[in-house]
């Protein structure tokens, strides 16, 4: 089965006797919807409800671990830390950096399963460590393109997104039935009143896509930033509004001077408005 080693993950494990109380108040995953051996994608959320730090959360016996970008880990737990003031919770780094994904059939066994890639249909289990027959990253990053899977680093910066933009209320990482947590007010009334324009969407090209970063346009103004890129397909974060209204008319979107289409996940069942007024 294929698979792929990724080299930029880290971990963190929360222990303790109120250990599941303080995440849950803190984070936008629902702690209760968390079966075992299962990873499920959430944040830490800034005040205004922009994504802190992203990360993957599973549970281990009576702890839950944290898998998180290796860059950030330190940074995570301090936050977590200034959190904690006295309660009995444990917040420490944990494991080897680096993890191994795999996907394809006949996974029953191994690892844990990424709920971001099973509500596209795809099976893939992450296990902490590296792999010898395992691939190079970029056949993940191929596979989270196809799959409509954003990253922070690769498709998005750290506290320039709402998790409305990069689908975490698609994908099990925003709870709005549970209590108060970190940002809980704005995110809840994005959804509520369905204010989210700006969203993940998958680009497709007949032509080399320019590096990630590069704009995408509509008649020369910017309507979001492309993502990762795999040849002639990649991730891009756009108003969905004005990508509606360009496709509405015929009107070309361009990343970088290359044309392009775009398409939302099909599991999101999100749908492209054609005029500002729409959701």
């Amino acid at each position: 089965m294929p698979s792929a080693f990724l080299p930029d993950r880290a971990f963190i494990r929360i222990s303790g006797p109120d250990a599941e109380p303080f995440l849950q108040n803190l984070i936008t995953t629902d702690l209760a919807a968390l079966q075992t051996r299962l990873a499920l994608p959430g944040a830490l959320l800034t005040p205004q409800g922009k994504i802190l730090f992203d990360f993957l959360i599973w549970r281990e016996d009576a702890d839950f671990v944290i898998d998180t970008r290796a860059d950030q880990q330190e940074a995570l737990i301090r936050r977590l830390s200034m959190y904690k003031l006295r309660a009995p919770v444990v917040i420490e780094a944990f494991g080897e950096n680096g993890a191994t994904v795999s996907w394809g059939t006949d996974q029953s066994d191994a690892g844990i399963s990424d709920h971001r890639f099973a509500v596209a249909g795809v099976d893939v289990r992450r296990r902490i460590g590296s792999s010898a027959e395992a691939g190079p990253a970029s056949a993940y990053d191929a596979l989270r393109i196809l799959s409509g899977v954003a990253e922070s680093g690769s498709d998005y910066g750290l506290q320039d997104a709402f998790p409305h933009d990069v689908l975490l209320d698609k994908s099990g990482g925003v709870s709005f039935r549970k209590g108060c947590y970190v940002g809980q007010e704005v995110v809840s009334r994005m959804h509520h009143r369905s204010t989210a324009r700006r969203r993940a969407v998958i680009v497709a090209a007949e032509s080399p896509l320019p590096p990630s970063g590069s704009d995408v346009t509509v008649d020369g103004k910017i309507i979001g930033t492309l993502g990762t890129v795999a040849g002639l397909r990649g991730l891009a974060i756009l108003r969905i509004d004005k990508a509606g209204e360009a496709m509405a008319k015929g009107a070309a979107i361009l990343a970088g001077e290359v044309p392009i289409a775009v398409s939302l996940p099909g599991w999101t069942a999100l749908t492209f408005p054609t005029n500002a007024e729409e959701s």
